[in-house]
């Protein structure tokens, strides 16, 4: 299907589809109505490079995340997917930006968010850590009309076009089920949960499903909350003071990516009896403690696919006016050692 063949479907010069196509000029609502019918009957998509050449110049997207290296190396999947999408829309008349920042200084946030405001993007994508400055961050976004997609995780109280992530108390719901599984239906010590970026709404809300799975089948709990915006990570010293003080812990479930750090620091006081470790996300220190028995099991979301997943639909929004949807759900994949992925 073809402009000119729309336009003798509905009996109207191109020049009249072209203007219902891309939203300039009058046409009456009838004739609109008619060619829209077409349009959407026939499936058309009208021509990037054509809408790219009409604009003369290219649409410029940017991914705004987290340096590469930070939390094990997680975000630097995350930007593989977006490179992967990247490959695939440039030669389209795409240009993406990637601007990285370190997660853990509230003055690099800042400089960052400074730097994407200062250009201008036809599209951003970006992952919602540090609540209330990218709450602020996204109201300026909004504000000014531009299309946002957020990936890995969700916000309330924000307006963005789309978000790709897991459901995260489903997550930890099911941290608290693997864990029960894995000490074979008898939990009689105390589960601990280490709340890492206690801050980010997803991490609370992993916590909280795993607290719901705990209380519903009457396990004795603690909490360790640990910010992420000291400046550092989580250390495998912290984490060791936490195992000292509690020393008759049945099992572990950190929310984030740490779950090597447990690990480490578990090694460290040479426990005997059982103890069980669920963290989140196979990156590779993860993977190589999964594979020795180190950890248990690993939530994964699939980070790769989501980055990738983020930058096409703004493509398909922006470029082709297609409607995505408002959530992308990513499924709760588990790893244990017999089922890890041959990289």
């Amino acid at each position: 299907m073809t402009v000119k063949e729309i336009a003798e479907l509905a009996k109207v010069s191109i020049g009249t589809v072209d203007r219902v196509i891309y939203h300039r000029g009058r046409v009456s609502a009838e004739t609109r109505a008619r060619i829209e019918g077409i349009i959407e009957q026939y499936q058309f998509t009208p021509n990037p490079i054509a809408r790219r050449l009409k604009r003369n110049r290219a649409y410029r997207f940017c991914a705004f995340l987290p340096c590469r290296d930070q939390d094990a190396g997680y975000w630097g999947q995350v930007l593989e997917g977006i490179q992967d999408g990247v490959k695939e829309i440039a030669p389209l008349g795409v240009e993406t930006a990637i601007i990285e920042f370190d997660r853990y200084s509230s003055k690099e946030f800042r400089k960052a968010s400074g730097s994407l405001l200062a250009e201008k993007f036809d599209g951003i994508l970006l992952s919602p850590i540090m609540p209330k400055k990218t709450k602020m961050l996204v109201d300026t976004i909004h504000e000014r009309d531009i299309p946002c997609i957020f990936f890995d995780a969700d916000l309330p109280g924000t307006q963005v076009l789309c978000t790709i992530g897991q459901d995260s108390f489903r997550g930890g719901y099911l941290a608290g089920r693997l864990m029960h599984l894995l000490a074979g239906g008898r939990v009689t010590k105390p589960l601990a949960v280490l709340d890492a970026h206690g801050e980010d709404y997803h991490i609370t809300r992993r916590r909280d499903g795993f607290l719901q799975y705990a209380g519903e089948q009457g396990f004795s709990t603690v909490v360790q909350e640990y910010s992420g915006y000291k400046g550092v990570e989580i250390s495998v010293d912290e984490i060791a003071l936490f195992l000292k003080e509690h020393s008759d812990l049945a099992g572990v479930f950190i929310t984030n990516c740490m779950a090597h750090r447990v690990a480490e620091a578990v090694k460290g006081q040479k426990r005997k009896e059982l103890f069980l470790l669920v963290g989140y996300d196979l990156i590779p220190k993860n993977r190589a403690l999964l594979q020795d028995g180190g950890i248990d099991a690993i939530i994964s979301q699939r980070p790769k696919e989501q980055g990738k997943l983020a930058l096409l639909n703004l493509y398909r929004y922006i470029v082709l006016e297609q409607h995505i949807v408002p959530k992308i759900e990513i499924p709760l994949d588990v790893y244990i050692k017999e089922n890890i992925p041959v990289e």
